[in-house]
């Protein structure tokens, strides 16, 4: 919700994010995210969500009652993407099949 209605920055489009990784010290938290959209609307979108990452910590910091809030870095889930690819494929595979 933080995203969609608080950070403003328009280089950050449509994102969903897909998992969080946490270091074992919970010292850093890798966040993931996708996005439908070009590698450069991509790249503007994890530029717009580092930009915002002090933000985003002082507000975990006060909802969740931390006294250490970890870094948090972006990072694009190409997950979705490769998804997309494997289905288009099976797809194309039976269609060849169908016709031959």
């Amino acid at each position: 919700m933080m995203l969609h209605g608080e950070i403003k920055d328009p280089r950050i489009g449509f994102v969903t994010i897909t998992h969080v990784e946490m270091t074992p010290d919970l010292k850093e938290a890798r966040v993931y995210f996708s996005q439908i959209g070009s590698d450069k609307d991509k790249e503007k979108s994890r530029e717009g969500l580092s930009s915002a990452s002090g933000f985003i910590r002082r507000r975990l910091a006060k909802a969740l009652d931390l006294r250490h809030v970890p870094e948090v870095s972006f990072h694009y889930d190409a997950s979705l993407d490769y998804g997309d690819r494997i289905d288009r494929i099976i797809k194309e595979i039976k269609e060849d099949k169908d016709r031959g």
